[in-house]
């Protein structure tokens, strides 16, 4: 299996998604790289990993909160900024179950 540094990317992740509500929460996100999240470096280290079931559940968890994150930047680039708020609960709770799926491919390590 290919090596996941485990803290960094739980560091690496929360720091972009403070950032990421902090952009939504202050109505400046015009102004940060929000399609950043599409050059995730855990996404290709998690499709180079093969095969055990929770290294298959961290990608799903962690494609969910991409396609949340995407759907997010599209709804406000499309003028949608309202309907964009609306997700970052969801987008919270992803974030949140990718962190714990991380901690437990720890243990399993």
């Amino acid at each position: 299996m290919t090596h996941i540094d485990i803290d960094g990317a739980i560091r690496s992740h929360n720091y972009w998604r403070r950032q990421f509500i902090n952009a939504f929460a202050g109505g400046d996100y015009a102004d940060m790289p929000l399609s950043e999240h599409r050059g995730c470096t855990l996404a290709a280290a998690l499709h180079n990993a093969t095969g055990a079931a929770d290294v298959r559940q961290l990608v799903a968890i962690h494609d969910r909160f991409h396609w949340l994150a995407n759907e997010i930047v599209d709804l406000s680039n499309n003028g949608l900024g309202n309907a964009a708020d609306l997700l970052l609960p969801e987008l919270n709770e992803a974030s949140h179950q990718l962190v714990v799926q991380l901690d437990k491919l720890r243990e399993y390590r």
